[in-house]
């Protein structure tokens, strides 16, 4: 029977030793961190993240700002507040909410963040940072994967890693991770011939392709390591992940459940690259104390 990985757990961990390292860095340089997060539509899975998102930040002690815009916002009105988000000094990070309404340019806008502000690792110039290995930020999804990892005592050096999908957001930069990390990686995606084979070699398996149960028992190496990134609903509205949790538990080494496994760590790890960019900041205008970097004065 598998280890069940508590991402609820892990998460509270985080959180608690961020909100001390918050209260820290507050103290010593007057800079309260700040998160601007943008939400364009009415899609209620990003309503709820995104409120999950402020309820972070006030735990932490963070100054949030939050933008819900209208359907119609045209792409030149949120190209706009982004670059006034840029230009504020209280903000240090910058979280625009995907997906956007098919009429605006996604790629446009994330190119528009401040790469210093842009704390989803979504722009070109991070994801460069990521793959060469000396980044500012990790994207949000694969740094909690490796942090639940890390948690487990589950080691990746040496390990045969696999991942499922390919996306920018998760498949691809968790792939980068693992590597950094020593991990023999296999990245598979809709046309890897032989998924199941490729899948039974993983000591360590991330499920992320967004298909409902589609990681069977009999893909998984007995003693493995299951990582479930997606979160879908079954035909009777239920949750549930990529995996099928009940027949592939009884596999696996180590596994994570959907809901309470991956989620909870996405906004631990986005409150982590804030407080990261707002060290970035103080390091760079020489804030301190006495210079009233909490005041909510722009610079």
């Amino acid at each position: 029977m598998a280890v069940r990985i508590d991402g609820k757990a892990v998460s509270a961990a985080v959180r608690a030793r961020l909100k001390a390292e918050t209260e820290e860095f507050t103290r010593e340089t007057g800079v309260v961190p700040g998160l601007a997060v943008v939400i364009v539509g009415s899609d209620p899975a990003s309503q709820v993240y995104v409120r999950n998102k402020k309820k972070a930040c006030e735990e932490l002690g963070f100054y949030s700002e939050g933008y819900d815009l209208p359907e119609e916002t045209t792409e030149e009105e949120l190209l706009s507040l982004v670059k006034r988000l840029n230009e504020d000094g209280r903000i240090h990070g910058i979280l625009v909410q995907l997906p956007l309404p098919a009429h605006i340019d996604e790629n446009r806008v994330i190119r528009a963040i401040r790469p210093d502000k842009d704390v989803d690792a979504f722009h070109a110039e991070n994801v460069g940072h990521i793959m060469t290995g000396d980044y500012r930020f990790l994207p949000c999804t694969p740094a909690g994967v490796m942090e639940l990892l890390h948690a487990a005592g589950v080691p990746v050096e040496g390990r045969e890693c696999v991942v499922v999908g390919r996306s920018n957001i998760v498949g691809k930069p968790m792939a980068m991770l693992l590597l950094h990390e020593n991990g023999t990686v296999t990245l598979c995606h809709s046309r890897t011939k032989n998924l199941p084979e490729v899948c039974r070699r993983a000591d360590i398996l991330v499920a992320a392709v967004g298909r409902a149960k589609f990681i069977t028992a009999d893909m998984v190496k007995p003693g493995a390591a299951v990582i479930d990134v997606g979160i879908n609903r079954t035909a009777d509205k239920k949750l549930c992940g990529d995996v099928d949790y009940d027949a592939v538990e009884p596999v696996a080494g180590y596994i994570t459940p959907v809901p309470g496994g991956v989620g909870p760590m996405t906004i631990t790890m986005l409150m982590k690259n804030t407080l990261s960019a707002a060290r970035a900041f103080a390091a760079e205008t020489g804030k301190h104390a006495s210079c009233g970097g909490a005041s909510g004065k722009k610079d």
